[in-house]
């Protein structure tokens, strides 16, 4: 196995070494598909910027213990609906809690709900969608007209369905939003191994002997990633989107929790006199799906060449 160039070797001939059009390894051919990615993600300048706000939002959720200036809790009647200042940065809510200490322990929050639907609705997606596609047949068309069926509600409707029938929380707007969200994935799914289960490698690996399931898992499912990844990554604004609604309309997070939409929710009513209370969570939410709208841009251009220049 060829070693990393040594740390007497030139920058310029790492980079030499990563970019070989001629790579002698399979470690250093990874090793230049994934600089080369980098090369490609670093040129989109707005996806570096979305990178660079969930790093530091990954960063508030794992760190608020001691980022957090106040207890996101701490209740003080007399300092209720203070603006912006030294004591308070981003001012007080209507109990009087401290809005930046809120918003940094409702980062958690945010990516727990963010990260499971992203982990789950992907996943069911993949299965409905490849099982469907390599199966064909009556599989195919049970599948996919449940699929339809899912698509025909609006997802946010069904989502509040679900959660109205399990009971307002977070876990139960966890699952709603998983079991609504993987329609668009089983779909994709479908399509990308439409294309590939007649390829010749296909045929060659079952000539081999492989197993429908050995087909799907080793075979089809890698080639189908690259395509989830990406449509993950645009979807992530309308996760984040979707779960503060229901915790604007009480169905997510419950008090004194600081969620997101739940901390926009007490701040309508003194929106006109006191608007930070609400306009302080608008603008994370904001940002940070303007981020995961950046990123995926970035990651359609690296693992999407052709979806990106279209």
């Amino acid at each position: 196995m060829t070693p990393l160039p040594d740390h007497a070797a030139t920058p310029q001939s790492t980079r030499d070494w990563l970019l070989s059009d001629a790579p002698t390894t399979r470690r250093q051919a990874r090793l230049g598909a994934l600089y080369q990615g980098w090369l490609v993600f670093r040129a989109n300048h707005l996806a570096v910027v979305g990178l660079i706000i969930l790093i530091l939002l990954i960063g508030n959720a794992i760190f608020a213990p001691l980022l957090a200036p106040a207890s996101p809790y701490a209740q003080n009647l007399a300092e209720r609906l203070q603006p912006p200042s030294a004591a308070h940065w981003l001012g007080t809510d209507h109990l009087g809690r401290d809005i930046l200490s809120r918003l940094i322990w409702g980062s958690r929050i945010t990516l727990f709900i963010v990260g499971t639907v992203a982990l789950i609705s992907p996943l069911i997606g993949l299965i409905v969608g490849t099982l469907a596609g390599f199966a064909g047949g009556w599989v195919d068309q049970v599948l996919m007209r449940i699929t339809d069926i899912f698509l025909a509600f609006p997802k946010l409707i069904l989502a509040l369905a679900f959660v109205a029938a399990l009971g307002p929380s977070i876990t139960n707007a966890v699952l709603a939003l998983a079991i609504t969200g993987w329609p668009p994935y089983a779909r994709l799914a479908r399509a990308e191994t439409l294309t590939i289960r007649n390829a010749d490698f296909i045929a060659a690996a079952r000539m081999q002997g492989a197993s429908p399931l050995r087909l799907l898992v080793l075979h089809i499912w890698p080639l189908c990633l690259s395509s989830l990844i990406v449509r993950v990554a645009l979807d992530m604004a309308g996760i984040i989107l979707s779960a503060a609604g229901l915790g604007f309309l009480g169905l997510g997070a419950q008090p004194p929790q600081p969620e997101w939409g739940a901390m926009i929710s007490d701040g309508r009513t003194y929106i006109l006199d006191f608007w930070w209370v609400a306009a302080m969570p608008g603008i994370a939410i904001f940002l940070v799906s303007l981020a995961f709208n950046f990123l995926g841009d970035g990651l359609r251009d690296v693992l999407d060449p052709k979806g990106g220049a279209e």
